[in-house]
């Protein structure tokens, strides 16, 4: 796996990805938030409702939104997306709005990658966002210790309901975004290649 691993390129989405896109978010969702919140929603999402979604938001043109993928060959291994928010919450401009990654290909390093991308593409180009809030379902404990590793830190836990199912969320936050751009200087998004 390390072989194929270190043939991951991390680029700008563009609009030929959405359906990629929208599979891992579907396949992820399903694997990941199983018995954290309501089953009946799992079970509706659709390949193709996400992926017009995702259609839309590749083919907007807005410099607020940035969405990187995780490509091995031509195979979409994974997606990461932030954006910038129309006012502030808890004090940060921006938001890492997701960041999923097949499960065969977890713990390598590609989700921090993307995540610095991201931060990396906000923090340039027209936005210039100085802080980063990701939400997090609390009892996604695998969600809250990768955010933690990253240097985020529990801003906020809030209580909210989901189609009648009582749920927490937790924010985290970079306060600055210089940790997360500086793991990877002076590289173009076109030419970063994990090691």
């Amino acid at each position: 796996m390390r072989s194929e691993i270190s043939s991951i390129l991390i680029r700008p989405a563009g609009a030929g990805d959405a359906e990629a896109i929208a599979r891992v978010r579907v396949d992820s969702w399903r694997e990941t938030y199983r018995g954290m919140i309501p089953q009946a929603y799992l079970d509706a999402m659709k390949l193709e409702q996400s992926r017009a979604l995702w259609e839309k938001v590749l083919t907007a043109g807005s410099t607020a939104v940035s969405v990187f993928v995780a490509e091995r060959g031509a195979e979409i291994v994974g997606f990461g997306s932030g954006n910038m928010l129309v006012e502030p919450k808890h004090g940060f401009d921006a938001e890492l709005s997701a960041v999923y990654v097949r499960r065969e290909f977890q713990r390598a390093g590609i989700g921090r990658r993307l995540v610095a991308e991201t931060a990396v593409a906000l923090s340039q180009r027209d936005c210039g966002a100085s802080g980063l809030i990701v939400w997090v379902i609390a009892g996604n404990k695998g969600a809250r210790a990768f955010f933690e590793r990253m240097g985020a830190e529990l801003v906020v836990e809030q209580a909210f309901q989901w189609d009648g199912m009582d749920l927490v969320e937790a924010g985290y936050g970079w306060r600055t975004l210089g940790a997360l751009t500086a793991s990877r200087p002076g590289v173009p998004p076109s030419e970063t290649v994990l090691q």
